[in-house]
């Protein structure tokens, strides 16, 4: 039985990533940092039935600003892949907390790197780099050989984080690897998040819950893809038998204000009722346009997405919408005599 180590178990990816190595008969380790209420949602359901998946389900405390901590989880666990997946990830708070954002997202990249090197185990090392490297593209489409030109602060750590991995897979012949993915999406995306935000606010606007919608930018354009397949290209990477980068992308771009008017169109409501702009999410310094070509993962890894633009929001509308309707059903039940 293989076994692996997430960081980041509790987001988007690292829920999905959790099921995919499950399912496969790994055994999995994730993880968390130590709060005063549960984080673990998006994962919770892994252990509805502990003869599937519990025995082979294990969270540590741990935080990627501890390097001890992160040596002692390798020396215990000798995992043969490692994920590394956690980060402050949010693009626009990062200008607001841009030193915690280079520790965690980029120095933190170092800390796992070294415990490896330390413990001198030989697991495969998995970097979760980001489309946002290339910030002001100086090529359309983007791929693996584009020259990186960070907008952000969460931007930057994610170079650092990039070039860390690729210096340590020369320097000390580490199987690791760093997947460059574009905006990838899923019901289970963090609702600050522009497309959740967007997609919850068009739930909660059909139910009668929210009335308008407060949002920056919307000719930014992105090339988004659905979450759960993108993990699947995570877990390619890691079975190839050295360290490689690659880019997992769909090829198409689309804007902001598409999104929004497919997301409003999907709930039968014109958008431009209800969305308003507001300069408090605009980026101090923005990133234009994304579009990724995947060509190369297509012929090393045998992976491309097949989860388009418009099916991609048609799901995430519809999750919010059966979500939202069974919170509201709940809450005014819980207002019966």
């Amino acid at each position: 039985m293989k076994r692996a180590l997430i960081t980041g178990i509790t987001g988007q990816d690292g829920s999905y990533l959790a099921d995919l190595l499950l399912e496969k008969g790994y055994e999995v380790h994730g993880i968390i940092r130590r709060a005063s209420t549960f984080n673990t949602s998006r994962i919770d359901h892994l252990y509805a039935d502990p003869h599937i998946n519990g025995v082979r389900l294990f969270l540590h405390y741990g935080d990627l600003a501890d390097s001890v901590n992160l040596v002692k989880l390798l020396y215990e666990l000798k995992p043969d892949e490692i994920y590394h997946l956690g980060a402050q990830s949010h693009v626009r708070v990062s200008f607001d907390i841009p030193e915690y954002t280079s520790d965690v997202t980029g120095v933190g990249t170092i800390r796992i790197l070294e415990a490896i090197r330390e413990t001198g185990i030989r697991s495969k090392f998995y970097q979760a780099s980001s489309s946002e490297m290339f910030g002001k593209a100086q090529q359309i489409p983007q791929t693996e050989t584009t020259p990186f030109w960070p907008r952000s602060p969460y931007g930057v750590a994610k170079v650092f984080a990039y070039w860390a991995t690729v210096n340590y897979r020369e320097s000390y012949g580490l199987i690791a690897s760093n997947g460059i993915l574009f905006n990838h999406e899923s019901p289970r995306r963090g609702e600050t998040f522009v497309t959740r935000k967007i997609t919850r606010a068009v739930a909660a606007i059909k139910l009668g819950l929210q009335k308008e919608l407060f949002l920056g930018n919307l000719d930014a354009k992105r090339d988004w893809g659905y979450a759960p397949e993108y993990v699947e290209g995570m877990w390619r990477i890691m079975q190839e038998g050295a360290g490689d980068d690659f880019v997992l992308a769909t090829n198409e771009t689309h804007t902001v204000r598409e999104f929004v008017e497919a997301a409003f169109a999907r709930a039968d409501l014109d958008w431009k009722e209800y969305v308003k702009h507001d300069d408090r999410y605009e980026r101090p310094a923005e990133v234009d346009l994304l579009i990724g070509d995947a060509s190369k993962a297509k012929k090393v890894l045998d992976w491309e997405p097949k989860v388009r633009f418009l099916e991609l929001v048609r799901i995430m509308v519809d999750a919010d919408l059966e979500l939202l309707s069974r919170t509201s059903a709940r809450e005014q039940l819980g207002k019966l005599p």
